[in-house]
């Protein structure tokens, strides 16, 4: 069974960070390209990052420069360290093992301005 399980998401200070967090189990982690996804109130979700078995990242353009993707193998753990935040930043984050179906539950970050 699939389980992705993310964590650190909370309220911050527009201009602060966070870092969120992703643990998988029930996959061979390593194997696998990781996805970070965000949903804001009445918008679609959209892709933040990815991150290849390889190591090799993408970012959507709203966040080049501000936010990080990184992955542990041994940990089965994705991150996403989010710096300079910015109240439009405000989504449930969600964590996906990319070219699947499986998501996590999702995290909520809210950035106050």
């Amino acid at each position: 069974q699939v389980q992705l399980v993310e964590s650190g998401g909370g309220l911050v200070q527009a201009g602060g960070s966070l870092r969120l967090s992703c643990a998988a189990s029930g996959i061979i982690f390593s194997f696998n390209a990781m996805g970070w996804y965000r949903q804001a109130p009445g918008k679609q979700r959209e892709l933040v990052a990815s991150i290849t078995k390889w190591h090799d990242t993408n970012y959507a353009d709203f966040v080049k420069g501000r936010f990080t993707i990184s992955r542990d193998n041994v940990k089965k753990t994705v991150y996403l360290q989010m710096n300079s935040l910015k109240p439009e930043d405000t989504a449930v984050y969600y964590c996906k093992v990319e070219t699947t179906d499986y998501w996590g539950q999702g995290t909520q970050v809210t950035v106050s301005s």
